[in-house]
This record gives structure tokens, sequence and C-alpha cells, in this order.
């Protein structure tokens, strides 16, 4: 079983045909954009007139037929390289051709294991090969990893966004609803009593994934469907699935930007049992299919009375530095956000909290509105992503809000940054129905705070959402230049350095997992990068602390990383080095599509083990991946040895290449 995450920003969330969207009309769209230029119609100019002349002796050369796509490049890269069965979506070129499809995989003993209805795509299990021989099939237009999506990382806010003067106008989001696409809602609680106007669930499922839905199938749309407080969603008296009801509540709860507006909830995530994804026995993941199915329900979805304004993706994947229309992946997700848009309704998504000049995928599609989280000081959240993909800042520290069992906490996060963006949205759409949503975002990034800042050696502004400025005709306000927020992360020096370090035990053909995991530190030390406000009411919980990159300028080599993750052998506490390895699973390719290495123990034994070149190479890219979720590192030479990774049978010189050019970086 392997997993492409993308955050529930930390959750680690994608969407419709790759085409168009399923509502278009024959005619395509054009993309959406904040402003559009109609083009100037060429000029007419008279034509002077010409003797005919007589047709050529010889017809023309006919055009050369376009080449049809191999069976080999329909299938994703590194799908399935390395043996076992890969959970894969198989885009169709019709979605009437579902059954014959379906037989068809039977037939070369694929599982099939979703089919969504009128959709131009199925989920299937198969090994590699039999993968291939499914790609020959003409009515197949291509193969790919059925990713997957984690949640993000998890009061005064609203008077410093100005909802308070927004509120007391009138403007509460009556009449509009906003959507959000998490790990569901608690129904019950009293900070949305009377508000929920439709909810959904789509919860993937495979050996070791349970699904979410209370109807214990893969999709529920009836009853109380994103309900959160169902058996499956507890772990030991834990709720695993609070972050969605977290995240309503800031957009449209009782407390929260649009106390008017109405709630779409739905369920979009599954219940991963395995330790060795979840570094933990538990956690949430929300595959692509599942949210292509979602993202269909919201577009398809007829709220008469409450028109959708904003829908909210407090979720993420890889790092991007640049748009990333051109990604395979935003292959499947602009075209829906771009829907959306052409709609009227806006697709807000989360930055991302590794403290990375940088937003994570789907933020880093042009048309979605990507949010970083700022405090209540005016300053940038220290594990917040910054620079100039962002569109808005707004409040992301100490935010409290609902959580199930009628109760509410405080957490912080782009993602509780990001519904903030979503609220405001249903504000501004009461306020004016008929100005395109473009324009309504165009205006909340030209009414928002300035904040500047340098992002890779240039000056970037980036506004801090404003209400009050885009609703009650208050003045702008004046800039805040940011300085860079580096948290006291000091680390006493490195042990000697080791040749070897430790090594693992002899493998044992009947147990290939004999190394015992790593016992947690029985003195955990807050993550370097976070500073953590303990804030306490007679509802809520202390704030938890953020998963994001560290900032210590200073790079260790394999031997060293394998001390540091060796048993609490080394100086970096075990809670910092699980979250580096989540930061890892987020970025990578390899972690954990290839390779496992999401525990303290299968990091270990990545680092250790040298016995083959694929094994070297490994190695070399998680010492790399380690030392740039340490605050170092670029990511290019990692992600063009992936490449080599990912390939079905790399030579052995390319390997070793790769794997000198990783190591490069970490001297």
């Amino acid at each position: 079983m392997r997993f492409r995450p993308l955050i529930v920003s930390s959750i680690a969330l994608a969407l419709l045909p790759l085409s168009s969207p399923a509502y278009a009309d024959p005619a395509p769209l054009p993309t959406p954009t904040v402003s559009q230029t109609p083009a100037e119609a060429p000029s007419e100019e008279p034509v002077a007139e010409e003797t005919p002349v007589a047709p050529p002796t010889e017809p023309p050369a006919e055009q050369p037929a376009e080449t049809p796509q191999s069976p080999e490049d329909k299938v994703e890269e590194g799908l399935g390289v390395d043996g076992g069965t890969e959970r894969a979506i198989v885009e169709l070129t019709d979605p009437a051709q579902h059954a014959p499809v379906a037989g068809q995989a039977a037939a070369e003993s694929v599982d099939v294991v979703l089919q969504p209805q009128d959709q131009p795509f199925m989920v299937v299990e198969g090994t590699a090969e039999e993968l291939a021989r499914l790609a020959e099939d003409p009515r197949v237009s291509s193969i790919h990893r059925d990713r997957t999506y984690t949640p993000a990382e998890l009061g005064p806010s609203l008077s410093l966004i100005g909802a308070d003067k927004a509120h007391a106008a009138d403007f509460t989001g009556a009449g509009q609803s906003v959507a959000v696409l998490d790990t569901g809602i608690d129904p019950d609680h009293p900070w949305f009593q009377g508000r929920i106007v439709a909810q959904a669930c789509f919860s993937a499922v495979e050996p070791g994934v349970e699904s979410l839905c209370p109807n214990g199938a893969t999709s529920q749309t009836d009853g109380d469907a994103a309900d959160a407080t169902t058996p499956a969603c507890l772990l030991d008296g834990v709720n695993l699935c609070d972050h969605g009801s977290h995240v309503a509540g800031i957009a449209a709860g009782t407390g929260g930007v649009a106390p008017g507006a109405g709630i779409v909830a739905v369920q979009v995530f599954s219940r991963i049992n395995d330790e060795g994804v979840c570094g933990e026995p538990a956690c949430l993941l929300a595959y692509e299919s599942s949210l292509r199915q979602a993202m269909e329900y919201v577009s398809d979805l007829s709220l008469p009375q409450q028109p959708l304004a904003a829908v909210n993706l407090s979720l993420g994947g890889m790092l991007a530095e640049s748009q990333c229309d051109t990604w395979e992946e935003a292959g499947i997700f602009k075209p829906i956000i771009d829907g959306l848009l052409a709609k009227n309704i806006a697709t807000v998504v989360a930055a991302g909290n590794e403290y990375f000049d940088g937003v994570s995928f789907p933020a880093c599609v042009s048309t979605a509105v990507a949010v970083g989280a700022n405090d209540a000081q005016d300053a940038i959240a220290d594990f917040s992503n910054r620079g100039p993909l962002l569109d808005l800042f707004a409040p992301g520290v100490d935010i409290e809000s609902s959580v199930p069992d009628n109760t509410t906490t405080v957490y912080s996060g782009t993602s509780m940054a990001t519904p903030h963006v979503t609220g405001a949205l249903a504000l501004m759409k009461q306020a004016s129905p008929d100005v395109p949503m473009a324009d309504l975002i165009t205006k909340l990034k030209e009414t928002g705070r300035p904040y500047v800042y340098d992002s890779y050696g240039t000056q970037v502004t980036t506004p801090r959402l404003d209400l009050a400025a885009a609703l009650t005709g208050a003045a702008v306000q004046p800039p805040v230049a940011q300085t860079p927020t580096v948290p006291d992360d000091t680390v006493p020096d490195e042990p000697d350095p080791f040749e070897s370090g430790p090594s693992p035990e002899p493998d044992d053909p009947a147990d290939p997992d004999p190394q015992p995991e790593p016992e947690p530190s029985t003195s955990p030390v807050p993550l370097p990068t976070v500073t953590v406000t303990v804030t306490v009411t007679h509802t809520a919980s202390p704030a938890a602390a953020v998963c994001t990159r560290g900032t210590t300028a200073k790079k260790l080599s394999a031997a060293k990383w394998a001390v540091e993750i060796h048993r609490s052998s080394g100086t970096i506490p075990d809670a910092t080095l699980t979250c580096y390895l989540k930061l890892i699973s987020k970025s990578s390719k390899v972690f954990p599509e290839l390779t496992k290495a999401s525990s303290l123990g299968k990091a270990y034994r990545v680092l250790k083990n040298t016995k083959t070149g694929k094994a070297r190479l490994d190695g070399a890219l998680l010492t790399a991946w380690l030392n740039w979720a340490h605050g170092v590192n670029g990511t290019s030479a990692m992600t063009a040895a992936e490449k080599v990774r990912q390939a079905t049978k790399p030579s052995a010189a390319a390997l070793q290449k790769a794997t000198k050019n990783v190591l490069k970086t970490v001297k």
C-alpha cells in the first residue's frame, strides 16, 4: 500500500475530469482570472482582388497522423516499480466505458475498488505488470497513483480582521453558504445549530484503510453523512476527526467570521490503521479519488436560497516555489477550481506550515486563493509558508473554535487561517451578490493590510485580510514591515562523528522488519521552530504545537542522522524527528511511495541500508530530506535524483551518479 500524502494543511485536498468541468457546456469556458481583458478583434482591411490561380496539379501533402500514446506513456512513472500492488486511478476516455473497462481489468486480475457514477475515472489495485496491460486498452487515457492528502496541523482574530465591524454593519454571510471539505463536522454542536444545509462523505477503503462514512461505505449523501463523532473517528478516547469542526467553526460557526452563512460539510478522509504509514497507530488521509468525488458533489450542489460562496481546503501536499499549473496533479485540480470560479465559487487553500518561501499543493494552482497565517500582533506566524505565491494572510495562531462533544479548543496553523478567508468571501458575496467572485477576491487583496517582507532576496508584499476596509469603508491600514521570526532553536553540539553509527540487527528472512521501533523520549522538548503559547479559558484547551521545518543551519551526515534517530541517542527530540518525517512524506515522491520511512525505526533502517544501488540512493535522499526539514538544503538535487529512483529499470551508473549528486548537498 503506497500513499502520496497531501496534508490538511495538515490534511494534508482534488477533483474533476482532466478535460473540463462536468457541468461545462460543449464550448470550453475560458480560464477565469482576477481580471481578463478581451482580446481585440482583428482589424478589417480591404483585400485587393487577385487573379484566380489554377489549383496545383498535385494534391497537398497529407499531415502526418498524430502518434498515439503508447501504453508505457499512460502509466505514471515509478508506479509499482518496487513490486507489490498499487492503488491507482484509471482515467477513461468516456465515463460510459466504466463497465467494459472494469471487465477488462477483472480479466487482467486487477481489483476494481471504486467506480464513481458519471465520472471519467475508476480506482483499481494491481501490480505494475497488471496495470501496464490495462493501459493497453484504448479506452484508458492514463493511470496514476490514488494520492493521499493529510489535514493541516493545527478570539481576538475577528477584531483583528475587522469582522466585528462587518457584523455590526449586518454583513454576516446571510443568504450564502461555504463548503468545508475536511474531516467532517459535529452535527449537534451548538455553534452549527440550524445552519448545516448539506452533508456528504467520500471515504476510500482498502486493506488497513477504514471508511469514515457513518454507513461504513465509500460514500454517503444522506442524513448526517459527515458526522465526526462516529466510532471510526475515535482512538483511545481521542477524536481524530476534530479538525473539520474546528475549521467549519472559524468559517461559519456562531463564533466565526460568517455566523449567518450555511455550511456544507463534506468528509473526505479515511482512517489509516498502519503505524508504518502514520508514524503512530492511526491517522487520517484523504485520497485523490475521494476528493474528486467531493468536488464534483459540491460543484453540482443546488442551493438556490443559500448559494455557495467558497470551498475551504485546509490541506496540502508537495511544496512549490512557483505556480504549479503544469504539474500532473494540477491537470486534475485546476479544471475543477476554474470551473468553480466560473460559477462564482472561490477555492480557498491553506499555504502550508513548513516555514517555506512557497506554498504546498494545491495552493500553488494559480486560480486558487492561497492563505498564510499571521498572529495577533500582525506578524507572520513563524511556521507559515510565505512568498509571492500567497494571496492573503489571515489569523492562524491560537485560534479558538468548535470541536466535537459541544466544546471548543485552541489550534494554530494555516488550516485555521484559511477559513477566515472562506468566511470573509461569504460576507463579500452577501454585500455584492452580482459581482464576479474573481473581483471580490481582488477587492479583499486590494483592501488588506500590506505585509512587506523579503523572500529569496526580493521584497514581497502580501495583504492581510481586513474586512473593515473591504466592507465598511474604513481606510486601508498602513504597511507592516515584517522581520523573519526565528525562534530560539539552539541545538547542542553534535556528538562525535561515527563512521558507521549503531548497526541494525541482522536481517531475518522470516522477519523482514526485525529492528524494534525506537522508544519515545521520556522528556519531550517543543519543536525547535515552534513558540507554544498556552491559552486557557473555561472551554478551550492549550494550543498544540505546529509541525514545521527547523531553522538550524547545520547539516548532518547519514551516520549522524542515524545516531539522532536511533533509540533517542541523539540531541534532537523524538517529537521533532517525527515531525521531520511527516514533512518529508508530504514533499518527497520516494518516501513513502517507494520506500517507507514514516517511523523512526524505518527511517533508521533506510539510513543504514547500503546493500544495493537503490538502497544507497534511498539513504542519500533521506539524509538530504532530513537536512531540508532541519532548515538547510534546497530541493533541486533531491527532485532530480527522485526521478532516477522512480524509473522502472534505472542503471547502476544512473543510481550511482544520482547518489553522488545528492550527497554533495549534505557536505
